[in-house]
């Protein structure tokens, strides 16, 4: 059985930087366009998401996370979220599976996440950009709608 990530495309992948395009993202190194690597990223259950690309912007005083891509059965996914890297949940646009997600600042370059439906966590990780700011890891865990598990590692 093929399961999606419950979250449509969210943070959780693994992706190199593109590059940053906004001043404020060279003091967070979170900012920036990111696109999945799949040769170097596993999902399992797989296959992979294609075209993953996320987009993390200063919106003020806080972030805003847009996701785009195909799902692997073929799915046009769009979601977004706005909010601050501080624990608390923030509505998700866009995601059946997801309508709210937060995040913590670990530290600089660390970040975790739970996205939520109704109040339960269906998918939480970590995420780790590299030091020179140009790739960053993210594992992730879950369970989808029916109750399976899954855990994915994302470049």
């Amino acid at each position: 059985m093929v399961v999606p990530l419950p979250c449509g495309l969210g943070p959780e992948c693994l992706l190199p930087k593109n590059g940053l395009s906004v001043s404020f993202a060279a003091e967070n190194p979170n900012l920036g366009t990111w696109k999945l690597n799949e040769a170097k990223s596993m999902f399992s259950p797989g296959p992979p998401k294609k075209t993953t690309t996320i987009v993390n912007e200063a919106a003020g005083a806080s972030v805003k996370v847009t996701t785009d891509g195909t799902s692997s059965d073929g799915k046009t996914v769009h979601t977004e979220w706005t909010g601050k890297f501080a624990g608390k949940d923030y509505s998700v646009t866009g995601s059946a599976d997801t309508d709210s997600r937060e995040y913590t600042q670990v530290n600089a370059h660390s970040t975790t996440f739970a996205n939520k439906k109704d109040g339960k966590v269906m998918l939480s990780g970590k995420i780790v950009v590299v030091a020179d700011g140009k790739s960053r890891a993210a594992t992730v865990s879950g369970t989808d709608s029916s109750g399976e598990g899954h855990q994915h590692r994302g470049l």
